[in-house]
């Protein structure tokens, strides 16, 4: 039996990497809906997505570190998504979805959702 849950992931997985952009686009946009109507998660999985969505949305995080006297909340954001520096947008996109996915999945579990 795991080997089919295997399977179907790397089918999905595989899905995703092959999509026209316009259906990857309308996809994204889907799962942030999606992601804004979850409960509160984990603060490691919402930066995980901040990163994601913003490297998605906005590409290469060119801005400067904020300084050790900012908000502490605000160099986390900085730091997920300065992470991901060069990974294409589309990529970025892909990724997010899969977070997503795997979050609804887990709070699903739990009972949260």
């Amino acid at each position: 039996m795991r080997g089919f849950f295997i399977v179907a992931h790397i089918l999905r997985f595989s899905y995703l990497y092959h999509m026209q952009e316009t259906d990857l686009d309308n996809l994204f946009e889907e799962y942030v809906k999606h992601a804004n109507k979850m409960p509160t998660q984990t603060a490691d999985n919402m930066l995980i997505a901040y990163g994601f969505f913003k490297q998605a949305t906005e590409g290469d995080n060119n801005e400067r570190r904020p300084s050790e006297s900012s908000n502490v909340v605000q160099t986390f954001k900085h730091d997920a998504w300065k992470r991901l520096y060069g990974m294409p947008k589309e990529d970025a996109k892909k990724k997010y979805i899969e977070h997503i996915k795997r979050l609804i999945e887990e709070t699903k579990k739990e009972g949260r959702l």
